[in-house]
C-alpha cells in the first residue's frame, strides 16, 4: 500500500452519493434529530415515548413514528435518528424542543520510533517522579470511534495487567468471526453498529428494516487496519522486532501509559461507506455510558461541507462527552497547506496537526559517474546496484500527442513508451496534483520502465512506498544535479539503492510540519485558535490486520505492522499522551490536561530554530498550533488554563444561539446568555491560547482576559510575564507579575492589544511565557489586523 494513498481525506457530505440511506422510492433519508442534554430524572424508556411522540406529530400516526425511528440517545444526550422526508424534517425543526434536524453526514477517515522520539528528544521533567506506571488505579480508558480492532494483534497483549477497572461499565459485544473472549485486559470493550438499534436492545423493534447500510458490518472486528493502527499507537502493548516489511525495525508500543492503558473500540466506519453520523453519535452516547476517560475519533469532513456546529455529530457528541468530563481529541484533516482548512475546531474539541520525526527512508541515486544523490522513499527492487541502467528525462521523451511539460511531469499517456521500456524516467512534480497523479500511476507497469526518480520535495518528509518498483523522491536542488549528469554524456546510466532506515541528528531539521496537515484559521470561528497542537503523523509504524484478514480469519495470526500518514495518526499520540498524564494525574479535569500538554509544547526543532513547513519555511500557530506535543514535560505544567463548561456555554451565547437554545444544551431553564454577547467576545474565553479575528489598524484596541490555575507542589510560586509581540503590535499585560498563596491558587490577568504605528494588515503571531524559574507557561496568540 502506497503511502502517498494512506493519507485518508474528509470529503463528502451527501449520504445518498454513498450508501443508499433512501427508503423506498419516496425519497426520504435518514436524519439526525437532536434536543440538547438530558435532564437528570430522564429515563430511556421515558425518552423513546418523547421520541416517538415528538415524530408522530409529524407523521401521519404513530404506527408511521415507530417506523420511522431509527435509533434514540438517551445516555450522553437527548436526540434520535430517525428517516423523514425534506418536508418532514422542516417541519420538526420548527417543534418546541428540537435544537437541529439534519441529514445524516457521512464522514470519512484522516488518514513507530513516534513514542521513543517524543520521549527522548524531548526534556525530561525537573523532578524524578516520572515513572512508567504499573496497572492499577492509574488505569486510564481510551474509547477510540474507529473501523474496528484486530484483537490478534500482538500489540493488544494484556500480559501483566491488573484486572479491569471496576468502574468499566462496557460490554464486548459479539459478532461475525469476534466472540466476547476476544476482548481481554487490554482490550476491555468493543462495539459495532448498523445504523439501528444495538442487537440486545429491546425497546425499538422490528430492527431488521433499519439497517440501511450495506451488510458486512456486524462485527466489531477491523478488517480496514485504521482503527487498530490508531488503538495500538495510543495504548498498544510492547512489541519487539516490529517492522514494515524489513524497514524501521524496533520496539512498537504504545504512549507512557501504555501498560495501564485499557481499550474501548467503537467501530462507526465500515469498509466502504465511511463514517455515518448516526453511528458516531451512537458511540459517542454509548462511551459515556460505559465510562471512557477519554474519546480519540480520527475522523472529520472537509472543510468544504463543514457544518454548523449544532449539525455536527462530531461536535455534538463531543460537547456532551465534554460535559461529563470526558476528553475528546480529534483531527485537524489532511487538506494542508491551504489556510482555513482545519476541521473539528469547535473549542471543546482538542484538535491535532500532524508533524515528522527524526526518521527516514534513504534511497539513493547513484549516477554513473560516481555521484550519489541522497533520495527518500521505500523500495525493495532488485535492481542493480551499480550505475547500468539508462536515464531519461520524461520531458526529453513526449508522446506525440502531449507536450514535454506532462511529459517531464511523467503523466504516462504522455511518454514515449518505446523511450521508456528499461529505463529509470525521471519526473517533476511542480505541484501537489502533479505529485498525486505521479503516485496513482501503477508503478509495476509505468511505461515499461525499470525506475522512477521524482522531483518533489514534499516526498522527502513523507515516503512513498514504491514496493518492488524502484523509486525514490529527490529534492529541487539534488536535480540540477542530476539534469547536469544527463548533459555531460551521451549514455546517462543510474540505479537506485534498496531502501536503508535512518535515524538523523540535526542535520536534518525535526519536527517538522507536514504538508498535508491542514491550517488555521477554523471557519467556523477565528476567535479560537486552532489546530490546538501537533503530534508525529509522518509515517508511524503500528499493528494492522493481517494481509489476507479479509479471507482468512485464523485467530492464531499475529496483525502485521503497517506504516501510515495522516493528522488521523497524529491524534492518537496526543490520546495516549493525556492518558499518560490522566494516569499520573487521576484527578486533573480534561481541560488541565488539554492546557498542560498545550503550553508545554516545543515550538523550536531539533536544530534550536522555530518549527517550518516541509519547504523550510517559518511555521505559525495556523500550522501547528501551541507546538508539538511533550508528554514528559506536561507532567509539570505549573499553571493551567481551566475551561468550564459554562464557558463553552458563553461561547454558543457569543457564536449566535439564543438563551432559549441554550437551555436545552444545558438541560437548565432558568439559563440566561449573558448580556452584551457577540462574536468578539468569544477572545474572552478562558483558553490556553488567544485568537483575534479582528483589530483594527487604525486606533483599535482589544482586552482579553484569562485566568490561571497553580497545580504545582510549590503552593506559593511567583510568576512573571514575558512578552513576545511581534513587529506592528503592542501588548500590555496587567498584572505582570502573579502572586500565588494557599489561599489564592487561581488568578486572572488581562492583556491589552494595541497596533503600532508600524502595523500592516494581515495575521500577526507571537507568545505569554509566564515564569517562574521552574516552569515556563507559554500562550500562543494570532491576531488579525484589518
Amino acid at each position: 500500500m502506497g503511502m502517498g494513498f494512506n493519507i485518508y481525506f474528509a470529503f463528502i457530505f451527501l449520504c445518498t452519493l454513498l450508501f443508499g440511506c433512501a427508503i423506498g422510492d419516496d425519497g426520504k433519508v435518514l436524519h439526525i434529530v437532536y434536543m440538547g442534554s438530558l435532564l437528570r430524572n430522564n429515563n430511556r424508556e421515558e425518552l423513546v415515548t418523547t421520541h416517538l411522540q415528538v415524530l408522530s406529530s409529524v407523521l401521519e400516526s404513530p404506527r408511521q413514528a415507530e417506523q420511522s425511528l431509527v435509533r434514540s440517545y438517551t445516555c450522553a444526550f437527548n436526540g434520535f435518528a430517525a428517516v423523514l422526508s425534506k418536508e418532514q424534517a422542516t417541519a420538526l425543526a420548527g417543534k418546541a424542543g428540537v435544537l437541529s434536524v439534519f441529514p445524516d453526514p457521512v464522514l470519512n477517515l484522516h488518514t513507530t520510533r513516534s513514542w521513543d522520539y517524543l520521549e527522548k528528544h524531548l526534556p525530561m521533567p525537573r523532578s524524578s517522579s516520572y515513572r512508567n506506571p504499573k496497572s492499577s488505579g492509574a488505569d486510564v480508558i481510551i474509547g477510540f470511534l474507529d473501523t474496528g480492532i484486530w484483537p490478534e494483534a500482538a500489540s493488544f497483549s494484556d500480559k501483566g495487567m491488573g484486572p479491569v477497572p471496576s468502574r468499566w461499565k462496557g460490554v464486548c459485544v459479539e459478532g461475525d468471526s469476534f466472540n466476547a473472549s476476544n476482548c481481554n485486559r487490554k482490550i476491555i470493550g468493543a462495539r459495532y453498529y448498523t445504523g439501528g438499534e444495538d442487537d440486545d436492545d429491546d425497546l425499538v423493534t422490528n430492527i431488521e428494516r433499519k439497517l440501511i447500510w450495506r451488510q458486512g458490518g456486524g462485527t466489531p472486528r477491523d478488517y480496514k487496519g485504521h482503527g487498530t493502527f490508531t488503538a495500538s499507537t495510543a495504548a498498544g502493548s510492547f512489541v519487539e522486532n516490529a517492522n514494515y516489511n524489513g524497514v524501521a525495525k524496533g520496539t512498537a508500543r504504545g504512549g507512557p501509559a501504555s501498560s495501564s492503558t485499557r481499550i474501548a473500540m467503537y467501530r462507526v466506519c465500515g469498509w466502504d461507506y465511511g463514517c455515518p453520523g448516526v453511528q458516531i453519535l451512537a458511540a459517542f452516547d454509548d462511551a459515556v455510558k460505559d465510562g471512557v476517560d477519554i474519546v480519540s475519533i480520527s475522523i472529520g469532513i472537509g472543510f468544504r461541507y463543514q457544518a454548523d456546529f449544532m449539525k455536527d455529530p462530531i461536535a455534538i457528541g463531543a460537547f456532551h462527552a465534554t460535559q461529563k468530563g470526558i476528553l475528546v481529541v480529534s483531527s485537524a484533516g489532511n487538506e494542508g497547506p491551504d489556510s482555513q482548512t482545519v476541521v473539528n475546531a469547535a473549542p471543546w474539541i482538542f484538535t491535532v496537526g500532524a508533524s515528522s520525526i527524526d526518521r527516514e527512508f534513504q534511497s539513493n541515486v547513484v549516477l554513473g559517474n560516481g555521484k550519489i544523490i541522497q533520495g527518500n522513499g521505500i523500495t525493495y527492487s532488485s535492481l542493480s546496484q551499480s550505475a547500468v541502467h539508462p536515464l531519461v528525462y520524461g520531458g526529453s521523451i513526449p508522446a506525440k500527442s502531449c507536450n514535454p511539460v506532462a511529459a517531464s511531469n511523467c503523466v504516462v499517456e504522455c511518454l514515449d513508451t518505446n523511450k521508456t521500456k528499461g529505463k529509470i524516467v525521471l519526473c517533476i512534480a511542480n505541484d501537489t496534483a502533479i505529485s498525486t497523479g505521479i503516485m496513482e500511476v501503477d508503478i509495476e507497469f509505468f511505461a515499461g520502465a525499470v525506475g522512477m526518480i521524482v522531483v518533489d520535495d514534499s516526498q522527502l518528509f513523507e515516503a512513498y512506498d514504491y514496493g518492488t518498483f524502484a523509486g525514490t523522491a529527490i529534492s529541487k536542488s539534488s536535480a540540477t544535479e542530476i539534469f547536469s549528469y544527463i548533459k555531460s554524456t551521451r549514455k546517462p546510466v543510474a540505479t537506485i539503492t534498496p531502501s536503508a532506515t535512518t535515524v538523523f541528528a540535526n542535520d536534518k531539521p525535526a519536527p517538522v510540519v507536514a504538508s498535508f496537515s491542514s491550517r488555521g484559521p477554523g471557519a467556523l470561528t477565528q476567535n479560537i485558535l486552532k489546530p490546538d497542537i501537533s503530534a508525529p503523523g509522518l509515517n508511524i509504524i503500528a499493528a494492522w490486520n493481517p494481509p489476507d484478514a479479509d479471507t482468512f480469519l485464523s485467530e492464531t495470526i499475529s496483525a502485521a505492522f503497517n506504516m501510515m500518514s495522516g493528522t488521523s495518526v497524529a491524534v492518537p499520540h496526543v490520546s495516549g499522551a493525556a492518558a499518560f498524564l490522566k494516569s499520573m494525574n487521576p484527578t486533573w479535569s480534561s481541560s488541565a490536561i488539554r492546557s498542560a500538554l498545550m503550553t508545554t509544547a516545543i515550538v523550536r526543532n531539533n536544530r534550536g530554530e522555530l518549527l517550518t513547513n516541509t519547504s523550510g519555511i517559518a511555521g505559525t500557530p495556523f500550522d501547528f498550533g501551541a507546538g508539538v506535543v511533550n508528554p514528559i514535560e506536561a507532567l509539570q505544567p505549573g499553571l493551567v488554563y481551566e475551561t468550564s463548561v459554562d464557558d463553552y456555554f458563553h461561547f454558543l451565547c457569543n457564536y449566535g444561539l439564543d438563551s432559549e437554545n441554550i437551555k436545552l444544551i444545558a438541560a437548565n431553564q432558568s439559563y440566561r446568555c449573558p448580556s452584551g454577547a457577540k462574536v468578539d467576545l468569544i477572545s474572552n474565553m478562558n483558553y490556553p491560547s488567544i485568537a483575534i479575528s479582528k483589530l483594527n489598524i487604525v486606533n483599535g484596541s482589544v482586552t482579553v482576559s484569562r485566568s490561571v490555575t497553580n497545580i504545582s507542589p510549590d503552593l506559593a510560586p511567583t510568576y512573571k510575564v514575558t512578552i513576545g509581540a511581534p513587529p506592528g503590535l503592542s501588548l500590555k499585560v496587567s498584572p505582570r507579575i502573579l502572586q500565588f498563596s494557599k489561599t489564592s491558587t487561581k488568578l486572572s490577568f488581562d492583556v491589552v492589544f494595541t497596533p503600532t504605528k508600524f502595523a500592516t494588515k494581515g495575521y500577526v503571531f507571537g507568545t505569554l511565557v509566564w515564569s517562574d524559574g521552574k516552569h515556563n507557561v507559554r500562550t500562543p496568540f494570532a491576531v488579525n489586523l484589518v
